[in-house]
Order: C-alpha cells, then structure tokens, then sequence
C-alpha cells in the first residue's frame, strides 16, 4: 500500500478540509435551527452549501474509477481521506453529494441500471436535485439475514404487483425523496435462496405507497431524511423498474454493499477524529481540583488510546479500500467486514470518552457528541449488524485455516 496520497488527492483533501472550515462547520447550528421550523425538507443552507460545493468541483467524488462517465476517477482508496473529512460532520456528506443512501443507490444505478433507468432516477441524483431511499429492512422478520425478507414482487403482464411492509427505510421522509430501490421476492419457491430476490424501483407517489410515520432513533426523528415505516398496497411499477433482472437481488446488494462499508467506515472515523480533537481541547480548558483535566492521568489514557485505536481502523479501512480497487468485492470481502465490525464500535468507544470528559455539556444540543454518538451506534446495526459480519468472517477464517 502507498500510505502518502498522491498530488491529486492531497490538493482534494486540502480542498475538502479548507470547504469543511469555511463553510461547513459555521452552518451546523443554522441547519438544525432550520430542521426545527420545516423538518421534512432539506434546510435552505444546505442548498447554499451544495451549491458552494458544486461550483467549486467538490461534486460526487464517491464513484468509483469503474464507473465511467458518472465517476469522478478517483478509486476506492484515493476517496477514502476525503469522506473521513465529510464525516467529520453529520451534515458533511451531503454537501459534496456524498452521502447515504444516495450513494449506494447511484452505484446501483451506474453499475447496473439501463439507459432509461439512468436517464430518470440517476441523473437528477447526480445533479443533487432529488433524494432517495433503499428499502430492504421489514420489522416482522430478522432482517439481518435478507433471505427472510417476504415483500412480494409479483409479475402481472407488464408490471409488477409489489405487496410488503418495510420500516427503518432511511431518507424516505424527506420530502425531495422521489425514488426507492425496494428489494423483495420475486421467485419464493426457488431452492437456492439467493436467487428468490429481486430489486425494483419504485417512486414514492406511485399509489398503494403508504408512509405510515418517521421511526425514531434514540428519541430523535432524525429530520430532514429520516426513517421511514412503509406499507406498499398493491402497489403497481412496469417491468421496466426492474433493476438487472429477477433473482438478482443478492448480486446487486453486494455490488452497492462494497464501496458503501467502505465511505460508511470512513465517515464514523471522521467522526472519532473529531471526537478525539474536542476530548484533548476540553481537558486542556477545563480545571477541576486545581489543575487542567490533562493533566489527570485516566483522562490522559483516554486520550492516548482513542489516537491509537482511530489509526489502527484507519489503516485497516485504507487497507480494505486498496484490496478492493485491486481485486473486487469478493477480494475484499474479509477486510471489508473487518472494518464494518470495527469502525462504528471505535467511533462509539471515542465518542463515548469525549462525552464523559466534556461532563453534562457532552450530551448536550451545545456539541456534536451526542447527535454523533447515536449515529454511531446505529451504524452497527445498518449495512449488517456486528453478529452478521463476525460470522461470516469467522466462517470464511475457519474454512481458511482450516484447510
């Protein structure tokens, strides 16, 4: 591995951080003021920041070299510093076009859409002018294991008939949400369960789309994207919607899945970073028992050991990202869930430290801390819990060395 970036991405990171001073981190507090007052539309400073980031070139800069036409032409690896800077912030991402779902779902769309399913959905989502949502998660099945997934997908001259309840289905709420990737069971019947699921795309105004209400998430509602409880009743698309074809749901889910861990990762050391910076900046301004909260030896080893355990996933994050520009997904596979089990538990661990340090403030509207620690912990549920990844990996180790 090349650990120094190369001319191209340090002027990116560059760009990047100085666009993330100047601009993103003083609007923070106007976004959430905003939230407050229209909280289902993305805030009007938002808008003035992706427009900002547009002009400047800072514009969809996750697409793989693989890509084509759509991508920017950096490879896993080269964008990898860049959304460790977005995630810094939780509403970083979005200002460059960078953020989820939306990305995973333009790579479905540029890897395995067709011409007429570019030209709709994928454009205006590369442009930023619309928002969309992926729909897998169901709340009457473990949908950990996709498999369980029993929205039907029903074939019906040329449409299709789409009958299931899904919830958790993030950034559906948000009132620029027009076009969900919804993954059901086209082929029940067939005996190898990885190929009864297909991928369809279905607009939100298509009739029979019900949202039922915004799920929480600690206690939040997560505004302006949200998470969504859908009922889809009847609900009719043409045969058109469907994405590669039926029973390749699985295969689509693993070519958006790769990339995706891997910004998905970056961005929660992003968040640790920061973490780590404002823990070291708070003991070295607060005095407690006459002296400076660095100087107490348990608030030092945090400190210590935040840096240590944010660079150790750092690495094996870049690690996972070379592997899979070099082989693929399937190359990377045992790096990738490595990071996905470790990089959301760090970012909890550190988050949670500068919370205690900064005491009562920590969880307060007053810093990013609390907000950035319940995204965290969701992290080890979305794209796979913990207890998926530690099993397919400790598998695919044991048939490893066992042979």
């Amino acid at each position: 591995m090349q650990f120094d970036y190369s001319p191209k991405v340090q002027e990116l990171v560059d760009r990047v951080t100085r666009f993330m001073d100047e601009y993103v981190y003083p609007a923070e507090a106007t976004y959430h003021d905003q939230i407050t007052r229209d909280p289902w539309n993305t805030p009007p400073i938002m808008e003035e920041l992706k427009a900002k980031a547009k002009a400047q070139g800072l514009w969809n800069l996750f697409l793989p070299k693989e890509y084509g036409e759509y991508s920017a032409g950096l490879s896993n690896l080269e964008y990898a510093p860049l959304a460790e800077i977005m995630g810094r912030s939780l509403i970083g991402a979005e200002c460059f076009n960078c953020s989820a779902p939306d990305t995973g779902n333009m790579e479905v769309l540029a890897k395995y859409g067709n011409a007429e399913q570019k030209k709709r959905w994928l454009e205006p989502l590369l442009a930023g002018e619309i928002r969309s949502a992926f729909a897998m998660t169901e709340p009457k099945v473990g949908s950990s294991d996709a498999t369980n997934i029993e929205t039907s997908i029903v074939r019906d001259g040329d449409e299709y008939v789409i009958n299931g309840h899904k919830f958790y289905i993030s950034g559906a709420m948000n009132q620029h949400c027009k076009i969900m990737i919804v993954m059901g069971k086209t082929d029940p019947e067939n005996c190898n369960r990885h190929l009864q699921q297909s991928q369809v795309l279905v607009p939100m105004d298509t009739p029979g789309v019900k949202v039922i209400r915004p799920m929480q998430v600690f206690g939040s509602d997560h505004a302006p994207e949200g998470h969504a409880e859908i009922v889809f009743d009847n609900v009719r698309v043409p045969t058109s919607n469907l994405i590669l074809g039926e029973g390749r749901g699985f295969e689509i889910a693993q070519g958006r899945l790769g990339p995706g861990r891997i910004h998905l990762c970056m961005r929660a050391i992003g968040q640790a970073q920061r973490a780590l910076e404002m823990m070291a900046a708070r003991a070295c301004d607060r005095i407690v028992f006459g002296q400076p909260m660095s100087k107490l030896q348990s608030v030092r080893e945090d400190i210590a050991k935040s840096a240590c355990e944010i660079e150790q996933a750092r690495l094996l994050t870049q690690k996972a990202a070379d592997k899979m520009d070099q082989g693929g997904y399937k190359a990377a596979r045992d790096l990738i869930a490595m990071i996905k089990i470790v990089a959301p538990s760090l970012a909890c661990t550190v988050i949670d430290r500068a919370i205690q340090i900064h005491g009562a403030a920590g969880v307060s509207q007053d810093f990013c801390l609390a907000a950035g620690y319940a995204t965290a912990r969701c992290l080890r549920l979305a794209d796979g819990p913990d207890q998926v990844h530690m099993m397919q990996l400790g598998r695919n180790l044991a048939r490893h060395y066992g042979e």
